[in-house]
């Protein structure tokens, strides 16, 4: 399972952080990924994380304003969103992978969480 937290309303140019913790997976095995979907609009991967942390890849519109990091320890995975925007609106969600690459086709993933909600006032 894969349980995400700290979404909320924040306004434009603030921050949040968003966690997940994972349970019944080899964690420290597995790609993470964090995906959004606003409404109306396709699920998109934001941010992604190889299993050893030593590789990162971002989508365009949140690079240099978002973070991805993974805590094997604890079995998290975090996603640290700054200078956010109305359009980071949406409901966010991680997910799992037990590909060796990090890969933004949401249908790469095995394993999702329920989602948080964030959204960002103008």
């Amino acid at each position: 399972d894969l349980v995400e937290s700290g979404g909320g309303l924040v306004q434009a140019g603030g921050s949040l952080r968003l966690s997940c913790v994972a349970s019944g997976l080899p964690f420290k095995d597995y790609v993470m990924g964090w995906f959004r979907q606003a409404p109306g609009k396709e699920r998109e991967a934001v941010a992604l994380i190889s299993w050893t942390s030593t590789l990162t890849r971002y989508v365009d519109s949140v690079q240099g304003r978002f973070t991805i990091s993974k805590d094997n320890a604890k079995n998290m995975v975090y996603l640290q969103m700054n200078n956010l925007k109305p359009e980071d609106t949406a409901v966010y969600s991680c997910a799992a992978s037990e590909y060796l690459i990090p890969s933004y086709v949401a249908g790469d993933y095995q394993y999702w969480g329920q989602g948080t909600q964030v959204t960002v006032s103008s």
